[in-house]
Formats: C-alpha cells, sequence, structure tokens
C-alpha cells in the first residue's frame, strides 16, 4: 500500500510523531478531545482507542498489519470511533487504561488496545491485537465484529461491564489505607526484598526480560551509606558494571537502551528513551563518587556526551527518544525496505574487517565477542541471524596479555577503532528520532546534568543543565496562568503539566541551585512547589494527586504510588519538600512531606518492591541532613577546592548553600536568619557543617572539611 498517496486524517493537524505516524492510516483517527466524544455519541458508536508511543516496537507490527489494512480499517470506520493516544503525551489518559487493561487481562503493554463506551467507560481491552486469529488470539476482525454484534443487540451487557470497570478504577484510586509511620524497620524489608530478587548469576533483579530501573539503585545505595550494608553496595556496583558491560549499552556512541530481553544483559530492546539516560547517568556518577573507579565516571560521561550530541533541541531542550528499529544499510543481505530491530546496531564480522585494519579488527573482535556466524541466540523478531551486538567478553588487560601488547596500546587502538565503527555506522539509515520536548523527562536530564557538573567538574554540563531549564521556563509555560506545560514540540506547548511534570523539574531546580548556587534557581524552586501544591496536594489526607482535576474527560484522579522506569511524582514531591523544608527553614514543607510519607506508609511496608524512591524520601526524613554553608566568594580557589571536596563524597542527605557576602546570601537570611550571620573567618573561605543549623566548630581547613562532612 502506498501510504503517500492515502488521504490524511485527523491526525496530520497534530505534532506528535506518534500521532504523525498514523496520519495516513486509511482509519479515521480522532485525537483525544471532544469532538471525538461527542461524534460516538452522536452516531451511537463504541470506541476504540489506541495508546502508543513513537518508538514502540508492537506499535508499529501493530500499525502495518492492521491499520494499513484497507479491509480492517473500513470495518473501524463503519463500526467504531477510533481514537488514537501518545501516552507519553498525555500520560493521565494512559494511567486510567491501563490500570483498566491490567483489571481486565492482569498484565498490561503498548499498544495498549481499549473499548470505550461513548462516556469513556473501558469494557474490553487488550494489547497487540494480530489481524486475524492467531496462537489461539482472536484476530482484529473477530474482535470488532464481535463488539459490533453485541453493541447492536446485547447493548446493556456492554454498559454493565462499562459500569463495573469504571467503579472498580474509582475504588482503586479512593482506596482506604491507613496513616502509617514508615520507619527503619521499612528501609530493611526494602533491601531484603531487592536482595532476594537479585540474579546472582547475570546480576539485576529478576529474570529477563531484565530493566534497569535506577531507582532501585538509588534506594540501595543509600541503604549502604545508612547502614553500611556491603550487599547493598555489591550488587548495585555489579549490576551496573554488567549493564555497561553488556548489549544494552551502545559501545560506540554511548547511552543505554531501553531494557534487555535476555538474563544476562546482551540482546537489548534497542530504543533509547531520555528518562533512562538521566537517570542511569545519575547512578554511576553515585556508583564514581563511592568507588572513586574511574570506569563508572566514564560510562556516566559517554552517556551524557551522547545526549548533548543526538538529543538535545539547538535552544536547549532535551528530545524524548531514539527508534529502536531502522531500515537496514544497503549491504545487508535482506534488502528490505521494511524497518528492522536494531538494524542501526547491529555488525556483521565482515563489516568489521572492511572497516577496520587487521590488527584493530581482531582486538575488536575478541573484546566484543564478534563471530563469523553472529553472536546472537536470542532473536526475539527474528532479525538478527549473523548479526553481533557489541558486549564486551574480555578486559583491556586480558587482551593485552592475549596480543603481547602494553595496556595503554591496546586502549588507544580501542579507541582508535570505535572513532572509525562510529564513522561507518553513520553513513546508516538513522533511527527515528521522537523530539517532542517532555518537560518531566527534561526535568530529569537537568538534574544528571546539573549533578555532573559538580560531581566530575564540568561546567559544560552545568550550562548544558541551564539551558534546558531556561528552555522550560521559556517555551513550556502557560502565559496567561504561569502554569507548566507539558509538552512542546515545533513552537507549539500543549497540554497542562501534572505532577511528575513538577516534580522532576522542581528536583532539577534544586539541584541547579546547588550546582551554580545562583539564588534564581531556589526562588523558582519554591514558586513552582506553591503551583504544585496548589493544584495537587490533598490537604485532607496527605499526598498529591497525578492530575489537576480539571479535565473531565480522566474518568479517576489517581495518586500513582509505584516507583517503575521512572520515580513516581509522589516520591520525588516528597523529597523535594524534605530538601526544601532544609534550605528554607519551612515547618510547613517539612509537615506535608511527613503527613504524605504517613498516607504511603502502609504501601512501603506491604509492597517494598513497589517504593524504592519512597524509600529515599524516607530515610531522608529519618536523618538529620548536612547542611553545608560555604563562606566564601565562587570564584575564590579554596571556595571551588573545598566545593570539589563535597561533591567528590557521596553524602545523599545534604543541602549546601554559599554565602557570598551578595544579594544571594540576603535572600537565603530571609528564609533562615542564621545564614545572615555565617561569614569568612580572618579574611579566607569558611565552611560551616550543621545539623538542623547546629554548627561544629567553622573551618578552612580542607583536611577538617573531609573529616566533618564523612563523619
Amino acid at each position: 500500500m502506498n501510504l503517500q498517496k492515502t488521504k490524511p486524517n485527523r491526525l496530520i493537524h497534530e505534532k506528535s510523531p506518534y500521532l504523525l505516524q498514523h496520519a495516513r492510516n486509511p482509519v479515521d483517527w480522532h485525537p483525544w478531545g471532544e469532538e471525538a466524544f461527542e461524534k460516538a455519541r452522536r452516531e451511537d458508536k463504541p470506541i476504540f482507542l489506541s495508546i502508543g508511543y513513537s518508538t514502540c516496537y508492537w506499535c508499529h507490527v501493530m500499525e502495518r498489519e492492521v491499520f494499513e489494512n484497507p479491509t480492517l480499517a473500513d470495518m473501524m470506520n463503519r463500526f467504531v470511533v477510533s481514537v488514537k493516544v501518545d501516552r507519553e503525551e498525555r500520560p493521565d489518559v494512559d494511567r486510567v487504561y491501563m490500570a483498566a487493561l491490567q483489571a481486565i487481562s492482569g498484565s498490561g503493554g503498548w499498544p495498549m488496545s481499549m473499548f470505550l463506551t461513548p462516556d469513556l467507560k473501558p469494557f474490553f481491552g487488550a494489547t497487540y491485537i494480530p489481524p486475524s486469529a492467531r496462537h489461539g488470539r482472536a484476530g482484529f476482525g473477530e474482535i470488532l465484529e464481535h463488539i459490533h454484534a453485541l453493541w447492536t443487540t446485547d447493548r446493556k451487557q456492554i454498559e454493565e461491564a462499562g459500569k463495573r470497570l469504571a467503579e472498580y478504577l474509582d475504588r482503586i484510586a479512593n482506596t482506604e489505607t491507613r496513616a502509617v509511620e514508615a520507619g527503619k524497620d521499612a528501609l530493611d524489608a526494602g533491601f531484603f526484598a531487592f536482595l532476594k530478587s537479585y540474579d546472582i548469576i547475570n546480576a539485576g533483579f529478576g529474570s529477563a526480560p531484565k530493566f534497569p530501573r535506577p531507582v532501585v539503585l538509588n534506594f540501595l545505595l543509600r541503604y549502604h551509606k545508612r547502614t553500611g550494608d556491603p550487599q547493598a553496595l555489591e550488587i548495585s556496583l555489579e549490576t551496573l558494571r554488567r549493564m555497561a558491560r553488556g548489549g544494552m549499552y551502545d559501545h560506540i556512541d554511548g547511552g543505554f537502551h531501553r531494557y534487555a530481553t535476555d538474563a544476562r544483559w546482551h540482546v537489548p530492546h534497542f530504543e533509547k528513551m531520555l528518562y533512562d539516560q538521566a537517570q542511569l547517568a545519575i547512578s554511576y556518577l553515585e556508583a564514581f563518587q563511592i568507588t572513586r573507579d574511574a570506569f563508572f565516571a566514564n560510562i556516566a560521561r559517554e552517556t551524557l556526551e551522547y545526549v548533548l550530541r543526538a538529543m538535545i533541541h539547538h535552544d536547549g531542550g532535551f528530545y524524548s527518544a531514539e527508534d529502536a528499529e531502522s531500515l537496514p544499510t544497503e549491504s545487508s543481505e535482506s534488502r528490505t525496505t521494511q524497518k528492522e530491530e536494531g538494524a542501526f546496531y547491529l555488525w556483521t564480522k565482515r563489516e568489521i574487517d572492511d572497516v577496520l585494519s587487521p590488527i584493530e579488527a581482531r582486538l575488536v573482535c575478541r573484546y566484543f565477542g564478534i563471530e563469523d556466524g553472529g553472536n546472537v541466540s536470542a532473536d526475539p523478531h527474528g532479525v538478527f541471524q549473523g548479526k553481533n551486538i557489541l558486549h564486551i567478553v574480555h578486559t583491556r588487560e586480558e587482551l593485552a596479555k592475549q596480543f603481547e601488547l602494553n595496556p595503554e596500546e591496546v586502549s588507544r587502538l580501542l579507541e582508535i577503532s570505535r572513532r572509525k565503527l562510529l564513522k561507518a555506522r553513520e553513513k546508516r539509515p538513522p533511527c527515528h528520532l521522537d523530539d517532542k520536548i517532555l518537560t518531566s523527562w527534561n526535568g530529569l536530564m537537568i538534574s544528571a546534568f546539573a549533578r555532573a557538573s559538580q560531581i566530575l567538574d564540568e561546567p559544560r554540563y552545568r550550562a548544558a543543565a541551564e539551558g534546558a531549564a531556561r528552555f522550560i521556563l521559556g517555551n513550556l509555560q502557560d502565559r496567561s496562568t504561569g502554569l507548566l506545560l507539558h509538552r512542546y514540540r515545533e513552537g507549539d506547548a500543549r497540554f497542562e503539566a501534572h505532577l511528575d511534570d513538577y516534580a522532576f523539574f522542581i528536583q532539577s531546580l534544586l539541584d541547579l541551585y546547588e550546582a551554580s548556587f545562583d539564588i534564581y534557581w531556589l526562588t523558582t524552586a519554591i514558586t513552582r512547589t506553591e503551583q504544585q501544591v496548589d493544584l495537587f496536594y490533598d490537604g485532607d489526607k496527605g499526598g498529591f494527586f497525578d492530575t489537576s482535576g480539571r479535565d473531565r474527560s480522566i474518568l479517576v484522579r489517581t495518586k500513582e504510588w509505584y516507583d517503575g522506569a521512572e520515580p513516581t511524582g509522589n516520591s520525588i514531591a516528597l523529597l523535594n519538600l524534605l530538601r526544601l523544608s532544609h534550605l528554607t527553614n519551612s515547618e510547613r514543607y517539612e509537615e506535608m512531606a511527613r503527613k504524605s510519607l504517613a498516607f504511603f506508609g502502609q504501601r512501603l511496608n506491604e509492597a517494598p518492591q513497589a517504593t524504592p524512591q519512597f524509600f529515599c524520601a524516607l530515610d531522608f526524613s529519618l536523618t538529620n541532613p548536612k547542611q553545608i554553608i560555604i563562606a566564601g566568594k565562587p570564584e575564590d580557589p579554596l571556595t571551588k577546592a573545598m566545593l570539589q571536596l563535597i561533591h567528590s563524597s557521596y553524602i545523599p542527605n545534604k543541602i549546601i548553600m554559599v554565602a557570598d557576602g551578595a544579594e544571594g546570601q540576603k535572600k537565603l537570611s530571609s528564609f533562615i536568619p542564621f545564614i545572615g550571620s555565617v561569614k569568612m573567618l580572618e579574611g579566607r573561605t569558611t565552611a560551616y557543617v550543621c545539623e538542623n543549623y547546629a554548627c561544629r566548630l567553622p573551618t578552612s581547613d580542607l583536611h577538617t572539611l573531609a573529616q566533618l562532612i564523612n563523619r
């Protein structure tokens, strides 16, 4: 079918890359909105809701097999009103119907295929649906015909199913939980839950597929800091090593793929998501702080450099994702015009030999486990035959012995080879770039660059963080209300921001303040926190709602508590409140955080594997965080040396302020009068290390400061 000649549907007017991918389907697609809902009511038809995202492999498959099929499209146009939603653009819609799908089938995923009544109540759902019956699964055409028959002859059955599901969604969104003070025992239970699920052979948690889930590492590293338990550190570091050495990491250009389809981190699902790069960069930075092992710093740096090369808007914001699929190279034996999983990243032995010199090729093949017949044993989509996924199988020291070279020469040859392979790979058809800019994911990435600028002492990273923050404030703010917006693309900013947007962005502003000590970032964080409280905070019970409740098309107002591939808005919001309570001496912020922790306390006690980022907030609340105030000019060498010393240490529960005698210090003293009296002693930069603003003797000596901050 020549899609270029197909008359575009309504999605052609949208900005979402995912919706635009479907704009020339023969399906009469509608975006989520009142036009579609009113049409369903007027024509007395159910709604077919399809939710996915632009880099989703099975979404592409279902489009090719179902939505580009003229016969099936005709049935859709006759029997239902079809609505397409980008889950990344409308997480509020996705959250509601994912809960319904999980209730129906016991699992979820994308593409999500839901059937709704005209008043938006779900009554049937699935994920990927094949075009015709396959492996015991009904085909899409059969399902359409069955639903049409029920709709026209037994409407009551459908309405009853929709009513029951709507009541279920309301019930789980408003489940009464006891306010419980989770304590140190909950942290212990969380650690042992993750220890029990740890894969002692391959590292990571659980079995295949293996997901990175950085929130787990956030908690385990903090648990090690609190307790000194060596296992918490060991399983975290080994997981980070295995991911970085496996096929899930892009050894040519940096950055991580979404997850591994096998248990040993070898065969990835090749899409690259911004939120993974952001969170994993921080995990490797923290591992570097703890171990001082340059391996972890290098992985963080390579990941951040990848983002700066491939995922940044010219005005500073960060793009969302790169697809797993691309067209095979012209030299590929398949010679297909259809995109394939991993085509951009896979190598044949012959391609390696053609690009590199003989010695370079031998080194690279030994280092990355490249074989003549390919090295991929797990081939979920049948496209990896004869291909190789780069993964490290020997150390550079082992290569040096095998090839009778010194390690420095091995490293030099591998770096030359990497550059040659990168240059050759750049000639291949590229993966699709999802260039929409999301406030939430940008918040995560800004935090990564801000923290990397401190830990790696790299000013470029601070500049990138500040540029992205200014992009959000300049382009993703409603000019009439001053409230944040969720999505930007090609000059169009749309959709009200939700809790995730506010929480992740506020966190990034606090990280930017501690990277720059520009009071603007702190005052902006306070302003956005007040907006977040007004829009989402539940003053009666504690916790934050995920949405403002103003969009009546969203059936229920949820409070998400599962820390998954991304942390929940709630877990980050609570940590932000705790940090702000110490930065501004606000009892109100602390009380909101503690009330909210109590609201989620039962969840933390009963489902520890679901709440690792909440445990980070709980850990902070159970600690007297170190308050480190540096009295000195930012450009003074001793000030810089003190800050480098602080940033080189892993101190997760701390706040840092600089009292420079200028406007920033005056503003800080309006929150915390004590700050106004902090001064340099004898004209030298002076550090004050405090708890609850009760300070130990101030010092200008770096050795003494190291003892104080690590006590």
